[in-house]
């Protein structure tokens, strides 16, 4: 199997509801998000997805919420703007645009600060 992996970033605000301390008040994080993709065969160019392409599709995602309050953004409208949350909706949004049968994201990492970190994956 081969991994490959993409980090890009992004600024936001958020609160957390019902949160019983300082994150329900609305504040920001700089996000860095790291992607990963796997496939078991290589493509003619030796490559599991171009590294270009996939931090093109990440950034596509992540300037929907780029310097956003992403309490107003759906889905985070409906559902608290977690890091795990964040990182379940970056999962699916890019398996929906990289996914073919070969290449398959296999997990996003969502750092809210350097040392806290969510991952999401699907067995």
């Amino acid at each position: 199997m081969y991994e490959v992996s993409k980090t890009a970033s992004f600024s936001g605000a958020h609160s957390l509801r019902e949160y019983q301390g300082k994150c329900e008040s609305v504040h920001g994080h700089n996000w860095k998000v790291q992607a990963f993709a796997a496939a078991k065969e290589l493509d003619r160019l030796g490559m599991v997805v171009d590294f270009k392409d996939l931090g093109a599709r990440l950034n596509e995602i992540l300037d929907r919420l780029d310097h956003k309050d992403l309490n107003a953004v759906p889905p985070f409208d409906a559902i608290n703007p977690s890091s795990e949350n964040l990182a379940k909706y970056i999962y699916d949004e890019l398996s929906g645009m990289i996914n073919d049968g070969r290449v398959k994201i296999t997990r996003v990492l969502v750092w809210e600060t350097d040392p806290s970190c969510a991952a999401y994956w699907e067995d």
